[in-house]
């Protein structure tokens, strides 16, 4: 089953591409996982915070095919335990769906990737830094 990874902000550093790594090629055989970096957009004191979530969906949304089934990892999501988690990966594996899941900048996600998401999920009420959302994605697609 392929599993894209699509976040907003590039340029990670070492520490995270590695471990990042690390479990992407324990996953099972059957599991492929790949990761696409959406440059963020400039945030500064002036910037509209509408305009800068309206670009990056526009970046995100090129980026989904319509028979994606895509998870919008999002706080007003649903919270899944790991065991919970793993049996939805096996129901949408053995629906043969190629998943996408979707990072927000610092922001989150605009509406329109709301929208176009199949599934909203929370990793937790906690916030997590986004590089460090990556290696837990990457850890719980494994496990």
């Amino acid at each position: 089953m392929p599993v894209t990874i699509l976040a907003v902000g590039a340029k990670m550093p070492s520490w995270v591409n590695e471990a990042y790594a690390e479990y992407a090629k324990r996953l099972p055989r059957d599991y492929s996982l790949k990761l696409i970096e959406i440059p963020a957009q400039k945030r500064s004191g002036h910037a509209d915070t509408a305009t800068v979530l309206k670009k990056e969906a526009q970046a995100i949304l090129q980026h989904i095919k319509p028979s994606d089934f895509v998870v919008a990892l999002d706080v007003k999501g649903q919270n899944l335990s790991t065991e919970q988690l793993a049996e939805k990966l096996q129901s949408w594996h053995d629906q043969s769906l190629s998943i996408v899941l979707v990072i927000g900048g610092p922001e989150g996600l605009s509406e329109p990737c709301i929208h176009r998401a199949n599934f909203r999920w929370s990793l937790s009420n906690l916030t997590f830094p986004h590089p460090l959302v990556r290696i837990i994605l990457a850890e719980q697609v494994y496990r």
